[in-house]
């Protein structure tokens, strides 16, 4: 029989509807059956392509004597992170201060009044490596509820107190200025691994923010060696195995400090993030290599995650079937030189093999390896023409492979990321049909995700909107996105749906005293603790991405609330990126467009005409770009006219403006343009 979560719309939760234990999705009716029976609540928390959760869902969720104990002793929620960000980030915080560590799976032992009381992640089915087995941790907790209830009362108590007695230092508000940015690149410049890119060692993920940080200080300042970091950190990453070689698209991490085995889930935050920061690195550089990532990774995005209804899905999985109809972790990735040659050959195989760095031996299991780009092996080197139609065997071969699962939700702060990175990608390399792609996802968020009072819904699924209110990070990055169309197209309308997020972040998410920003709106859901994180991870916070939002929004429009809320906002990175830089990069990248202007330029004239091009290509830290009809629809096109009946740029910084332009290259040279 079904359980409760067969009318969910999280594809993680179905994933569970046929399991044998008697799941709730997070709600007070939960609450209120555990209090009702007298038990404890089993909190699970997971996502769709997380490995590790679908093996202790294989081992425990699945086994029907695990379930018994399941179903007999607790009630038992099931949560999606990734439709519940504010769920899983006030438990992850309380089981990180418990352990030290954290991950996915989740588990949460709580109260009837949802305080938690004892933590874990992934518990394996029998005692293993000094972790106790799934049903013992069951069986103790159900013993300790049994026979210390009072005991359990006030661990879980104090725990709930701890955490809300808990205050996040933001120094005292003030915006970094040169002195803070030049220690956070300094402190990045310690933790730089000149060898392979990137920082630190193993697990290494791709530092897509701090790319953007490292572009505009160097864009400002001229820094040649935080345009080197940059620069090196996304080649070794295009080279390595964290890239699909033949799809376009990066996984997750890399298992190693070299980029050469990944997680293989494909995240679209992750690839938004890195596909614009290709883009701007091409724009920084002109280097080959930047644009052709930038592209093929915007392609896979619409190709691979694009949603019937025109957003764009939220991953792929790591796991699929091999031959033997196993489900195995980068199966539809990874190839044999048997494979190769199967597939190409011997002469195209053994070619094939030694350009992807395919060993005998495997750089993955079983002799299997992650196709890379050793260094020196380019297409300089051998025959291009050749190589590419290896490539277009080697991916239609692959498309014959069982393809890893794709989670279908629409996350709105995701998409919007996803909405910027293509709009700019479309613009720089005279793509329209990506810019389109952009719009068509724009159109799907406001239509299905916003509601008539400007209210934002966090996720939906084939064409229906899901019952949970946005996040901070879903109002930030939709915003960002709606800026970047604005940018791009010269349509007014979408910098007006771009305001009435921001003025709800205004209204809802910004504390008025401090201007420190909460996760949650004021009138959301109460939980045990308002969740407010404003560190910079696998995405940019909404901390962060709401200040850039602000400032972006300030400097088109001339807003004074947004751009004070923007510079109050940006006292948490004076706080925090001289300590931890690699934690705070999209903070950084803000800190820099807001100490440039950031410039804005008024392009009077024709969408998509010379100018408007030059402005897009600005590398300016944070540039904003408004386009269109004299006296247009964008309100920096106010008062501007042409100058000679020809298209004429205004750049202005800090209520100062230059003098009006009609020449491509005087104003490539005000705003550092090179392309």
């Amino acid at each position: 029989m079904p359980n409760r979560l067969a009318h969910e719309t999280s594809p993680y939760l179905l994933q569970h509807a046929a399991n044998p234990v008697d799941w709730w999705p997070w709600s007070a009716e939960a609450f209120a059956a555990a209090r009702e029976r007298g038990v404890p609540v089993l909190l699970s928390v997971g996502y769709s392509s997380c490995h590790w959760c679908h093996v202790m869902a294989h081992e425990s969720f699945e086994d029907e004597a695990t379930a018994a104990l399941m179903n007999e002793h607790f009630v038992n929620i099931k949560v999606d992170r990734e439709e519940r960000p504010d769920v899983d980030a006030v438990y992850m915080e309380a089981v990180q201060a418990a352990t030290g560590q954290g991950g996915w799976p989740m588990t949460v032992f709580l109260t009837a009044d949802a305080e938690p009381f004892y933590f874990g992640t992934y518990f394996p089915p029998e005692p293993r490596h000094g972790m106790p087995s799934f049903p013992q941790v069951l069986d103790g907790v159900h013993r300790a509820w049994t026979d210390r209830r009072d005991e359990v009362g006030e661990v879980a108590g104090k725990i709930t107190q701890d955490l809300s007695e808990r205050q996040l230092a933001v120094g005292d508000g003030a915006r970094p200025g040169e002195e803070v940015l030049a220690q956070a690149l300094l402190g990045l410049t310690r933790d730089y691994d000149a060898t392979h890119g990137g920082f630190g060692g193993a697990p290494k993920f791709p530092p897509s923010m701090v790319v953007e940080f490292l572009l505009r200080s160097h864009a400002r300042t001229g820094s040649e060696g935080a345009l080197q970091m940059a620069a090196d950190t996304c080649e070794q990453m295009a080279r390595g195995g964290i890239y699909d070689q033949l799809g376009g698209g990066f996984a997750r991490y890399s298992v190693d400090r070299e980029w050469v085995v990944p997680h293989f889930e494909k995240m679209l935050y992750d690839n938004a993030l890195l596909c614009r920061a290709y883009a701007h690195l091409w724009r920084t550089t002109g280097s080959d290599l930047a644009r052709r990532v930038a592209l093929e990774t915007a392609d896979f995005m619409v190709r691979e995650l694009r949603t019937n209804e025109g957003g764009f899905a939220s991953a792929l999985d790591a796991d699929s079937e091999d031959a033997t109809g196993r489900l195995v972790e980068g199966a539809y990735y990874v190839w044999t030189p048997a494979q190769l040659r199967e597939v190409l050959g011997e002469a195209d195989g053994d070619l094939a093999a030694a350009y992807f760095g395919v060993t005998e031996e495997g750089t993955f299991e079983e002799g299997a390896s992650v196709l890379q780009l050793p260094r020196g092996e380019d297409g300089a080197v051998v025959d291009a023409d050749r190589i590419a139609a290896v490539r277009e065997r080697l991916l239609a071969a692959r498309a014959e492979r069982p393809a890893p699962a794709r989670d279908d939700k629409v996350v709105a702060a995701w998409n919007g990321l996803a909405i910027a990175a293509l709009a700019e990608t479309g613009a720089l390399f005279d793509r329209p049909d990506l810019v389109a792609a952009a719009v068509a996802a724009g159109d799907l968020l406001v239509r299905l995700h916003l509601d008539d009072r400007a209210r934002l819904a966090r996720t939906s699924k084939d064409g229906h909107v899901g019952a949970n209110a946005g996040v901070l990070e879903d109002y930030a990055d939709v915003a960002e996105g709606f800026l970047a169309l604005a940018s791009v197209t010269g349509e007014g309308v979408w910098l007006e749906f771009a305001g009435f997020l921001l003025d709800h972040v205004l209204a809802q998410f910004v504390d008025a005293e401090s201007g420190a920003l909460y996760d949650t709106a004021a009138d959301g859901e109460r939980l045990i603790r308002r969740p407010q994180d404003p560190t910079d991870n696998a995405a940019p916070s909404g901390w962060t991405a709401a200040a850039g939002a602000l400032l972006s929004y300030a400097a088109q429009t001339g807003a004074t609330p947004h751009r004070e809320a923007a510079e109050r906002a940006l006292g948490v990175v004076t706080a925090l990126a001289p300590r931890a830089p690699r934690f705070i990069g999209h903070g950084l990248a803000v800190a820099e467009a807001a100490l440039d202007g950031p410039r804005e330029v008024a392009v009077a004239g024709e969408v998509g005409g010379a100018l408007h091009r030059v402005a897009l290509l600005a590398t300016a830290p944070g540039a904003v770009v408004a386009a269109g009809a004299p006296d247009g629809e964008l309100p920096l096109l106010a008062g501007r006219s042409l100058v000679d009946g020809k298209e004429t740029a205004y750049v202005c910084r800090g209520f100062v403006c230059d003098r009006p332009t009609t020449r491509a290259a005087e104003l490539a040279a005000a705003l550092g343009a090179s392309r």
